[in-house]
């Protein structure tokens, strides 16, 4: 794991964009490092709705150290799970949490501050380097705001916001910040020059594409839940076709699998 966090850590500092594929369970994370992703990151809206739960806190805790748990073990690269916003406001259930994610063999978080009082969201950065620190694990803290994508400032505001938080957070111990929504360059070029750590932003219909976005300065992008959205909507496209005639055709052509129990170390 110690190689695995060093490893994490440096991907964010080097001179290329840091794509990151968010998996929900074990086979879309195996299929997304065969492809060649560095580093697999879990999306907790998808791993929700893969466990059959709705996005925003909801998730039980067993179920997400599993999931992490069935990633990290047939991924061969650093996995960084997203755990919203720590699923607790309680410092020492979070700490728990953190210690059970480490253990999991994880080597980054996001933790999103959402609708939550700031002061409070620095507390839980804090709690959980702390956490991390204490299991002798180099978390990589990633410390997601909201803002943007739940409009809670406009313009100038927004901006002003988000660097007034980007700053409390990384005094709390964050490593980078996550500012999902933003598509404009001007807006991402600002937030790059403002953040005094590495920034991450969301994949969106219209962002640029990655080399614009290494000149813009930013250091990481993250899928969210796109390549659910593209896996499920093939399925919801194919399913009523199949249901009508029982025929193979409505399946076929949608790309090719690898052998997965290849990849899964089977026959």
């Amino acid at each position: 794991m110690t190689d695995h966090a060093t490893a994490f850590h440096a991907l964010h500092t080097g001179p290329d964009l840091l794509i990151l594929p968010n998996a929900w369970d074990a086979a879309s994370a195996a299929l997304m490092a065969s492809a060649g992703a560095k580093a697999v990151a879990t999306s907790s809206a998808a791993v929700a709705w893969a466990q059959g739960f709705p996005d925003g806190d909801a998730l039980p805790t067993g179920r997400l150290i599993a999931v992490i748990a069935d990633v990290v073990r047939v991924t061969p690269v650093p996995v960084t799970a997203d755990i919203e916003g720590g699923y607790t406001d309680d410092l020492a259930e979070l700490s728990e949490t953190i210690r059970r994610v480490a253990g999991a063999g994880a080597v980054g978080i996001n933790l999103e501050d959402g609708a939550r009082d700031p002061d409070l969201h620095a507390r839980k950065i804090a709690a959980a380097r702390a956490a991390a620190d204490a299991e002798g694990v180099a978390l990589y803290i990633n410390a997601r705001t909201d803002i943007y994508l739940r409009n809670l400032a406009q313009g100038e505001a927004a901006l002003t916001e988000t660097l007034r938080r980007a700053a409390l957070y990384l005094d709390a111990g964050a490593s980078g910040l996550f500012v999902p929504g933003p598509a404009d360059e001007a807006v991402i070029g600002a937030l790059a020059d403002g953040v005094k750590a590495p920034l991450n932003i969301m994949l969106r219909p219209t962002t640029p594409a990655a080399e614009r976005l290494t000149a813009l300065g930013v250091r990481r992008l993250s899928s969210a839940t796109a390549p659910f959205r593209a896996a499920y909507g093939a399925l919801v496209e194919a399913l009523p076709g199949y249901l009508e005639t029982g025929t193979f055709e409505s399946f076929a052509e949608r790309g090719k699998v690898p052998d997965l129990d290849a990849v899964f170390g089977g026959r």
